[in-house]
């Protein structure tokens, strides 16, 4: 509960109006998620300000806001009568200078005030239910506050406590840190006289630079406690058990004991005397999970053996029955519950009670919760975030996964794993070793994201075959491959049976990936009522359906849609049907949208073969693992034969000499090399003139002749087909046409012919044969104005920037190179960190406008090689940061690859193939 005037006294806040309240039952930061009543908190972050929100927050029915006054003064000249439209509505309005150090200055003073017995709890993973366990014991004896979900840093934590009591008389809260010197911030404020560290292992490395940085890090925890404090740390942790001695306060250990340890060979400090029961899971489960209730049960929850612990005597005997924890299933919980034993009796809760009330823990959403799949897949949902140490512990949970009526073990378990991020340079080593786990827990594996990509290769290199993995790049092609190993014969020969329903078990999945890879939307694409995922998922309010977590490595960038791409692809399948094989065209690192990923979805959703346009295009997809055949349209050089014949690609064909050098390459490494006959119906490009029909019949008798050669295709390329008139398209068809018939005469026709690129494919049915070679309409964008994509394809690719800087500049000054641009009254000039490098064209046009604030932006003077300028004096309240779409939507409004072509005096192609590598993707 926060009081208006507490709020006031703690930051020196200046009372602008006083609202119809004087009490605010917590804080808020998300102007869509604010309840009525709350205090809205307006936060400056780096890619939002949350000022810009204060009229929806009071709409929403805010009680109170808590803003800059620097910033307030602002927007009152962009928008005149800002604060009397807030008061009117019956919002408090609290101006200070800085609404971070505003709130945490608020959570100190209450937290002094109110005086609290704060016990902190931090580690690498488990805080969260580890607080939560604490919390619960705590309750039965005494008013405890808990810090909200994971609200666990320098803003989340002291927003959080807007939700302490003066009669609270403990708060449990949790810290967490990103970066060197936060958990001594975070222990500035709350002033702990209980420290819990649960583990240390690689999280958060890329500031820490090591395991024992971070854990020097944590060590700031137990350091602050007073001498009349006590640290609660993991005995078996070595990290954690050495920070015991660089601490002021009592220490008590914590974990579970061997069976049988003998009391004398306990350190006395480690209190809570338990080891962990192996325990087989129950026949089956009575219910699932109460955060399921109302969903019909088709799957056991008795998927993973729940948590036993056993207390021990003196001399390592049971001196008590032991206790089954039916809501955690997997022992790695023994230290959650371990932590909340020893601080519940360190405060004089009776261990019975304790031990009661947390037989009814429940994990958090995300954090190993059996729910029920579709189709008869059991899922351990894991999907909250994920280090190394947490998919360790759930690949072993899914290794021991057993269902059915005799606790049999599942035939296929399936780790779904995305990537691990913030590692900093354990990165590789990290991922590669979660594939040899995998390897030995999974009989399947779904990768998902391009870090993950190693978790694959590792899995397959420790022996995994590499057709039970799958390697994606979108939640939909993850969740499908999930279903697709779920189907296999061995699982359905295996598969163990729920005794009540009969209903066979097919798989069990474990989802589990860092928490910008969304790993709990394919949890909701796989569970069996996903209509209930605002139940039982995480990250379900509309924020976080909205928010972008994955962020590029500079502040110009491609959004790539990958999912579009898939669709595009499914499109394509569609319109040719079964019988024709789809190509995609993967030429200029997939016409810029980045080829690897591209290849995989694409393959993922329809396609069968990819096509590049040189073989150093085709290697690294092959590094990669790409097995798929893959056509280069173009020139092979006699020198790159053996390159072609050892990667396995398909190589055009028109002149002899070519050819023999292939058929030598494939000779000497024992490999067949497949080619395909390029024709020139009237291209004028590559290929056998289509008149000389002796000279084609000619050249593939000769082609036949060659030991090593497998005469795989034939293929010509139409030069109109994007054309309104498709007169010379149907004579170049005619042409083909006739050689082909020759060729079928002489037995020389191969089985595998193709003519058709996206627009041939879609305007002229009759060049679809056994194969089509889709390029642009795969990426969402129409191969000409003549010939428009159908309904339901879309654009795959936004290019994006921000703003660097915006200044005043008075008339009468040059913008730019040349200063070609000369200011003809005072203008509002915006910088943006976009240029020609970038493949932002300076001439001799360039772009003319960009998008911002939903509105119009012009180009000012020549665009630089890293930078360019906007004229934004008509468009208010813009400031650094600001997102600017240069492709794409925005608001009401679109700039189109199409439009930017038109300006540029090109097409779509080469807008899109010309933005350039330095330019990050990110999906």
């Amino acid at each position: 509960m926060i009081y208006l005037d507490d709020l006031i006294a703690a930051t020196d806040g200046q009372l602008f109006a006083a609202g119809a309240r004087a009490t605010f039952p917590t804080f808020g930061h998300d102007s869509r998620l604010v309840a009525p009543g709350e205090c809205f908190v307006a936060v400056r972050g780096p890619h939002a300000d949350g000022h810009e929100y204060l009229e929806d927050a009071v709409a929403h029915g805010a009680g109170a806001v808590l803003l800059e006054a620097e910033r307030l003064a602002a927007l009152e000249v962009s928008a005149p009568g800002l604060r009397e439209r807030l008061t009117a509505a019956g919002a408090s309005v609290v101006a200070v200078a800085d609404t971070r150090e505003a709130v945490r200055r608020y959570a100190a003073y209450v937290l002094r005030a109110w005086r609290p017995r704060v016990i902190g709890v931090t580690g690498s993973t488990g805080k969260t239910t580890t607080k939560e366990a604490i919390a619960d014991v705590l309750t039965l004896t005494m008013p405890t506050f808990r810090s909200w979900r994971n609200y666990n840093d320098l803003l989340g934590l002291p927003l959080s406590l807007g939700g302490l009591e003066p009669g609270h008389a403990c708060a449990v809260l949790e810290m967490a840190c990103d970066h060197p010197g936060e958990i001594q911030a975070l222990c500035a404020i709350a002033q702990p006289e209980i420290g819990v560290v649960t583990n240390v292992s690689a999280t958060q490395l890329q500031y820490f630079g090591s395991v024992g940085g971070l854990a020097a890090e944590l060590a700031q925890l137990p350091r602050a406690l007073p001498s009349a404090g006590l640290a609660v740390l993991n005995g078996d942790d070595p990290a954690v058990r050495a920070m015991g001695a660089d601490s002021e306060a009592s220490v008590r250990f914590f974990g579970p004991l061997p069976l049988g340890t003998d009391a004398s060979q306990v350190d006395p400090r480690h209190t809570e005397r338990f080891t962990v029961v192996p325990a087989a899971p129950p026949e089956f489960a009575p219910e699932l999970p109460d955060l399921t209730a109302g969903i019909p049960t088709d799957v056991t929850a008795g998927i993973l053996a729940c948590l036993t612990l056993q207390p021990l005597g003196p001399r390592g005997e049971p001196p008590g029955p032991a206790v089954t924890f039916r809501h955690l299933q997997g022992d790695h919980w023994a230290y959650a519950v371990l932590a909340a034993l020893t601080v519940a009796t360190a405060l004089g809760v009776d261990r019975d009670q304790s031990l009661r009330a947390l037989r009814d823990l429940r994990p958090l959403p995300g954090r190993m919760n059996a729910l029920p799949g579709s189709g008869g897949l059991a899922l351990l949902d894991d999907s909250h975030n994920a280090a190394p140490a947490s998919v360790r512990a759930g690949l072993a949970a899914l290794a021991s996964a057993s269902v059915g009526a005799r606790g049999r073990r599942a035939g296929t378990r399936i780790a779904v794993l995305g990537d691990m991020l913030r590692l900093g340079d354990e990165e590789a080593a990290a991922h590669r070793a979660a594939g040899e786990l995998a390897a030995e827990a999974a009989t399947h594996l779904v990768t998902l994201g391009t870090r993950a990509e190693r978790i694959a290769a590792a899995a397959i290199a420790a022996g995994l075959p590499r057709e039970r993995v799958a390697i994606t790049h979108t939640d939909d092609d993850a969740a499908r491959a999930v279903r697709q190993f779920a189907r296999l014969p061995e699982a359905r020969s295996e598969v163990a049976t729920d005794q009540r329903t009969r209903k066979p078990i097919a798989a069990v999945a474990l989802i589990k990936g860092s928490e910008e890879m969304r790993m709990e939307r394919v949890m909701a694409r796989l569970l069996a009522h996903p209509e209930r995922a605002a139940d039982v998922l995480d990250r379900q309010t509309p924020a976080w359906q909205r928010v972008v977590t994955m962020r590029p490595d500079r502040p110009t960038w491609l959004e790539v849609d990958l999912g579009a791409i898939g669709a595009n692809t499914r499109l394509v399948k569609d319109i040719v049907g079964g019988r024709v094989a789809v190509l995609v065209s993967l030429k200029a690192d997939a016409y810029g949208h980045g080829a690897l990923r591209v290849a995989r979805t694409a393959l993922r959703n329809g396609a069968g073969w990819l096509g590049v346009a040189t073989v150093s295009e085709a290697a690294p997809l092959r590094g990669a693992g790409v097995v798929a055949p893959i056509l280069v349209f173009g020139f092979v050089p006699a020198w790159q034969a053996r390159e072609v014949a050892r990667l396995d690609l398909r190589a055009t064909v028109y002149e002899l000499e070519s050819a023999r050098a292939l058929a030598r390459a494939a000779r000497d490494l024992g490999r067949p090399v497949s080619v395909h006959v390029k024709i020139d119906t009237g291209m004028g490009r590559l290929g056998l003139r289509a008149e000389n029909v002796a000279g084609v019949v000619a050249f593939c008798e000769a082609l036949s002749a060659l030991d090593g050669l497998i005469v795989e295709g034939a293929f010509t390329h139409l030069a109109t087909a994007d054309s309104a008139d498709q007169t010379y398209a149907r004579h170049q068809i005619a042409r083909f046409e006739a050689v082909l018939a020759e060729l079928a005469t002489r037995n020389l026709r191969p089985p595998v012919i193709h003519a058709a690129n996206s627009a041939a494919l879609l305007a002229l049915p009759e060049t679809r044969y056994d194969l089509v070679r889709p390029g642009i309409a795969i990426y969402g964008l129409a191969p000409s104005a003549d010939v428009p994509l159908p309904p339901g394809f879309s654009p795959a690719l936004t290019f994006k920037t921000q703003v660097a800087q915006v200044k005043e500049v008075p008339a009468g000054e040059g913008i730019s190179y040349g200063a070609t641009y000369v200011t003809t009254a005072p203008t509002r000039v915006a910088t943006l960190p976009v240029g020609y490098a970038d493949g932002f064209r300076r001439g001799p046009t360039n772009w003319g406008e960009v998008l911002l604030r939903g509105r119009w932006a012009p180009i000012l003077g020549r665009v630089c090689m890293d930078q360019c300028m906007v004229d934004v004096t008509r468009i208010p309240g813009v400031r650094v940061g600001d997102e600017v779409v240069l492709i794409g939507r925005q608001g009401d409004q679109v700039l189109t690859a199409e439009m930017v072509a038109e300006r540029l005096g090109t097409i779509n192609y080469e807008v899109v193939a010309e933005l350039l590598a330095r330019v990050p993707r990110v999906s």
